[in-house]
Formats: C-alpha cells, structure tokens, sequence
C-alpha cells in the first residue's frame, strides 16, 4: 500500500525546551505518521560531551515526555529521539533511556524501546587515523593518537540507517546516542520510499521546530507534510507562521555554503530549490536534490584541558575605559611576571570586556567606547587552585592598578558578588571534529531492543 503523504510532528527545537499544550494537541489533532525530535547541539560546547553531563534539565526532558510518549501511544505512532541528552555519548544515552523508562511506568505505557548507541571506542579510531580515513572537517586541525587518548567520549553522528533498522525491529519509541540532526525526521519517510533529498531537507527545517516560524520559537510545535515532489512546513500555534523568508532563512541556519548541505552518505543540493506560500501560514518547498557522496559521519570527541575560575567586575570611570587595553596589558605582564617559576603552559589568563569588544572580540568595528565596562576575568590551569591563584591575582592587580588621571585610590572595580571568585570545574576542549569514512551506515551503531513500561 503507497500513502501519498507523511505528516511529522516536531514538538520543540531540543527535547525539554517545552513547548505548549495547545500547540501540541494541534499537532496531534492532524493525525502524524511520527512524532520526532532532536535533543542535542554542539553549540554549548565540549563541557557536556567530555563530562558526560545533559545540558537539559531532567524534570523539564521528563515532562515534554509525558506528553510525547502518552500522544504517541494514543495514536500508535513512534517517537524518535535524536542526540540524546545533548552530546549523545553513552552517560547521555543512559540518562535520557531512564528518563523514558520512568514515564512509561508513571503512565503504564508498554512500549518497545530501541537505543542505538554512538559511541565510538578508541581502537576504532586509531585505526581510522592510520589508514587515512579519519579526516578534519574544513577549518579543524588533523587528527592526533594524543587526541583520541585524551578523549573522554567520542561519538558519531549517524545517519536515518540505524533508524530505519529500528524502525523495521518493531521500535515504538527510538532513542539515539549522537545523530545527523535531520535524520531522525527522514527515517519514518525514507522508509517508507519518499524522496530523500525532500525528507532530509524537511527534517533540516523540522529540527529546531518554530524556530523557522515567525515570530521564532524554540519552544513550540511544528508540522510537516511530506509529498511526492514537495513538502509543506506550518507552525501548530496560530500566533506564528512560516513564510517563504524565515523558511528559507532557516534552511541556511549554521550552514556556509547556501547551495550545498553536507551530510551521512550525500549533499543535499538547493540550487533549484523553490520556496513559495501555500497559505499566509503555511510555506511549500519543492526542487531539492541529493547527491551521494562516499559514506562519512562527523566524529565529535572532548578532551579536559584544565579548570576554570572566574571573577566578574564592572567599570565606570571614563578615564579607565579609555585606558583599558594599555591596563589588560599591565595585567598580562604583572601575572607573567608574578608567575615567572610557573610553566606558562600550565595556565591560561583572559579578560573579557563586554561592551567594548566582549561578543567579537578582535573582528568587533565599533570603536565608541561604552558608559560602563563589564570584565570577566577567566583564568584556566592544570589544576583548581592554580586557576584559584591567577584569577586572584590578576582581579587583585587591576583593580588597584594606577593609570594616569585616575581620581581615586579606593579600586577601579565594582564587585556585584561575595565572593568575587568562582570555581566552574572542568574544562574541555574539542578533541575530534574529524570525519570519519565507513563502509557500512549501520555498522557503528548497535540497535538495542527491548520491552518497557506498562507496570504503573
């Protein structure tokens, strides 16, 4: 039997982001073949995948569930869950399968549950990196032994094959480690022979669900409706709407090149690609393309590279904030000399100036000095109390630094918290962006099957 369309329902850009009931029993009330969703992103950066740790708060991933698992069942349609717990490795995994397990049982759910794991183990790596098939992406440095040793998780992003293969097991509800964001989207309408260039471009727009809407949001419920040569894109909340701009505009979202979206096993290719409104709400896009390519996955792997202190203070006197590069440098120099029997690899000293050049730094244009400086400074070293030291130091020395004009000697700096200093743990580094070639999309990511739920 051939159906003509699918209908993918995407409740929220990032499972526990929320979304609202309304928009949500809208989507429901349209009857969609799967209801699918992305957990995770790169853009907190490496913390969360080297400490194992979900940037999401569990009683927020635990309520979205409630609503996903209880709508889906009532419907008798799967859930996919992509990049769970946020960076996707094994402790993310687990976190956020506990999580399900916990809601089936509180709602007396009995459901098969598939976990596909991402991770990927060392040996495999090394291998890759001798043989030449562990690539930089564009602009990362090679690969190094050290840096898959160094790695606390290395994971992949996985393409809608493992999805599928669970999908064909019988899976009602997916959970998987690390995911090509759009794949768990196309999987239910690639299997079930729609065109892939079509499905992986909705699901490119489908991942960060309203976000594409206007006015944006990445807390409420998207739908697509997936046909022979189109798809149709509508926000479930009457306040939004899709246009033809913000449609497009997010179809180029963290992308470089607006023509070619690379991904698993091809490039998507937009160059004929049209976008156009089918209501005031509702936008239809048709004319993607999918070129294969030989079979890659992006490989993400984090390694620590030290701790963090920080400490916060403003500035106000016009003088200083005249002055402030010539005084960071005073800073820099006294540490460096304070510190002279200490390694200067061993740590690592920043002053961030928000309002002068805090966001872009050495590509900031406006020259106009702020009213007020904020200045956060950030020490980072091999150990705790050696970033404990510099921090202090280096707030020490500029807030009582002399500068010429300077009108008072009671301290440039105003403090807004006691104490001034703060510990933030751990910090890492991105060990691996590495593109990884394989010969089979499903080889690396075992599908676990089992039966949950239903205890109540």
């Amino acid at each position: 039997m051939t159906q003509d369309e699918i209908r993918i329902l995407s409740p929220t850009a990032i499972l526990g982001y929320g979304f609202p009931e309304a928009s949500w029993r809208a989507g429901l009330e349209r009857d969609p073949h799967v209801i699918a969703v992305d957990a995770g992103s790169t853009d907190p950066g490496p913390y969360y995948l080297g400490a194992g740790k979900s940037f999401t708060d569990k009683e927020a991933v635990a309520r979205d569930l409630r609503l996903m698992l209880a709508g889906a069942r009532e419907l008798g349609i799967p859930v996919i869950i992509g990049s769970a717990g946020g960076a996707g490795a094994r402790p993310h995994l687990d976190w956020t399968v506990d999580i399900v397990r916990a809601v089936a049982r509180e709602l007396a759910l009995s459901c098969r549950l598939a976990v596909i794991g991402a991770d990927i183990d060392k040996d495999t790596l090394r291998r890759a990196l001798a043989a030449g098939r562990l690539t930089p992406v564009p602009a990362a440095p090679d690969a190094t032994d050290d840096d898959i040793t160094d790695s606390t998780h290395a994971v992949a992003q996985m393409g809608v094959e493992p999805v599928v293969a669970a999908l064909d097991a019988g899976a009602d509800v997916i959970v998987t480690g690390r995911a090509y964001d759009p794949a768990v989207f196309a999987a239910v309408p690639i299997r079930s022979g729609f065109d892939a260039a079509l499905a992986l471009h909705l699901g490119k727009i489908l991942e960060c669900a309203a976000i594409a809407a206007t006015p944006g949001s990445g807390g409420d419920c998207m739908l697509g409706t997936l046909r022979a040569d189109h798809f149709l894109v509508e926000p479930l909340n009457p306040a939004r709407a899709c246009t033809t701009t913000s449609v497009a505009a997010h179809t180029l979202y963290e992308k470089s090149d607006p023509y070619r979206l690379p991904g698993p096993g091809g490039v998507l290719d937009l160059t004929a690609t049209v976008f156009e409104p089918e209501t005031d709400r509702v936008v239809r896009v048709r004319g993607t393309t999918f070129a294969p390519t030989p079979y890659a996955v992006k490989v993400e792997g984090a390694a620590p590279v030290g701790y963090r202190t920080l400490s916060i203070a403003g500035a106000r006197d016009p003088v200083f904030i005249e002055q402030v590069d010539d005084l960071v440098d005073a800073v820099h120099a006294a540490v460096a000399d304070n510190f002279a029997g200490v390694d200067p690899q061993a740590y690592r000293l920043q002053l961030h100036l928000y309002g002068k050049n805090g966001v872009l730094g050495p590509l900031e244009t406006t020259t106009q000095p702020a009213h007020e400086l904020g200045i956060v400074f950030e020490a980072v070293a091999r150990t705790p109390e050696l970033a404990d030291t510099v921090c202090a130091f280096a707030r020490s020395t500029l807030l009582h630094l002399g500068y010429p004009g300077r009108r008072s000697t009671a301290g440039n700096l105003a403090f807004p918290y006691s104490p001034s200093d703060v510990r933030t743990g751990e910090v890492y580094r991105f060990s691996l962006f590495h593109l990884l070639a394989v010969d089979d999309p499903t080889a690396l990511f075992p599908v676990e099957l089992t039966t949950i739920g239903g205890e109540g």
